[in-house]
């Protein structure tokens, strides 16, 4: 067990952060029936505590970071307090890597797109891993070809290369008459989704039979391998002169939207993170404790490191929330996204936590986000290199989002203009 002396600086806010009620509003009937169904947690802004969150750009030493040169070094010690206390340490790439596609249709989608499999094979120690990546890329586009990234948390079927099966929780049609690629990979193959069987994966291509026993407290677990997941797709990204690898986009829902944060963090060749309804452990402030609590989101304990656990019902106790986490994407460009009958997540605190990671954004010269400037439901907000919207509707991606998502990136990367 590490122990770590953490010094935490703090930004006071001089008021409740959860009295700054503008914009979008929790419906009243949502409230009481969340009330009744889960009596246990807040579901009411008059409900959050006081709280104070830690200044992103104040410096352990009490210095605060000036301009864009001083960032990295502030921006090393944020990743490192996320690592020892919250997604753990991954490693780096294997010690061989290598790309084999499996199977290439040039005619699929009625001749709209060209589909390419590609098994994705790790050799570490003498142990082996395999993942596929699944990737439809337009034929009408000319030069390298920007894509979209899904790191899927639901079924196999929703991201269905046959196209037998189509789910608007990956529309690929629509994205490549966009003029967009759009890939995905399946979480559950490089760490299952379950509490007995998480280390299969890739965490046993490193750790080999100690995968599952004795592990350091501030070890990787399953979203921070689903994470290492989408590095190796950009490893081949960059191996491809058709794709566009400074032009990708890494998007996840729910546990893939914390994953696909968490990725965007470690991995800086991302151009734009877009996190959906990510909630407690991704875009949602941890003070707020409406929803979702941390001691909650622990529940799944083969999500995050062990050390997270110190911080069940201590929010106000961690050297850091989650608008540092998404401070650690700029200069590159984020976009949060919630659901307006979503309160689990608590749309008002993934607002918040890109509001507050204006700091950062603010060292390019960037205007910050204002916390009461959260929009209505169905108007994104789009400010530089942010977006957000809070969509009508359920705990959910939606062709809606993935709207957004495509005009977002449409104007961050000045297609079409």
């Amino acid at each position: 067990m590490r122990i770590f002396l953490v010094i935490v600086f703090i930004v006071s806010c001089g008021q409740n952060l959860a009295a700054q009620e503008s914009g979008w509003q929790a419906d009243r009937e949502r409230i009481e029936q969340l009330e009744e169904e889960r009596p246990g947690y807040n579901w009411r802004e008059s409900g959050v505590p006081d709280y104070e969150l830690p200044e992103v750009l104040r410096t352990t030493s009490g210095s605060t970071v000036q301009n864009k040169e001083e960032w990295p070094r502030r921006r090393r010690h944020i990743l490192e307090l996320f690592r020892t206390h919250m997604y753990g340490r991954r490693p780096g790439p294997p010690e061989e890597l290598s790309f084999e596609v499996v199977q290439e249709d040039p005619q699929a989608m009625k001749g709209r797109a060209t589909l390419r499999r590609v098994a994705i094979k790790s050799r570490h120690e003498g142990r082996r891993h395999e993942f596929e990546l699944i990737l439809f890329l337009p034929n009408d586009v000319s030069g390298a070809i920007p894509v979209f990234m899904l790191m899927n948390n639901r079924a196999p079927s929703n991201t269905d290369p046959t196209r037998k099966e189509k789910s608007g929780f990956w529309p690929a049609e629509e994205v490549i008459d966009r003029g967009y690629g759009i890939a995905a990979i399946q979480n559950n193959d490089l760490a299952p989704d379950d509490e007995d069987r998480y280390h299969e994966g890739v965490i046993r291509l490193f750790e080999g039979e100690d995968a599952s026993v004795d592990r350091e407290a501030d070890a990787w677990m399953a979203l921070a391998a689903w994470g290492w997941g989408a590095s190796r797709v950009m490893d081949y990204f960059e191996s491809e002169s058709g794709i566009d690898n400074s032009k990708v986009a890494l998007l996840g829902h729910s546990r893939g939207g914390k994953a696909a944060l968490w990725a965007g963090a470690e991995d800086t060749r991302f151009s734009i993170v877009i996190s959906n309804n990510s909630g407690s452990g991704g875009a949602a402030l941890s003070r707020r404790r409406f929803g979702e609590t941390v001691k909650a989101v622990n529940g799944f304990d083969h999500w995050f490191a062990e050390n997270y656990m110190a911080f069940n019902d201590r929010e106000e106790a961690l050297p850091f929330d989650q608008h540092m986490l998404i401070s650690l994407m700029a200069p590159r460009a984020v976009y949060i996204a919630s659901a307006g009958e979503d309160l689990w997540a608590d749309p008002r605190g993934e607002f918040l936590s890109l509001a507050h990671a204006s700091p950062a954004y603010g060292l390019w010269g960037y205007e910050a986000v204002e916390p009461d400037e959260m929009p209505p439901l169905d108007q994104p907000l789009v400010a530089g290199p942010r977006g957000y919207h809070i969509r009508s509707g359920g705990h959910n991606l939606t062709p809606e989002d993935w709207n957004h998502y495509m005009d977002f990136a449409d104007r961050w990367w000045n297609r079409g203009q």
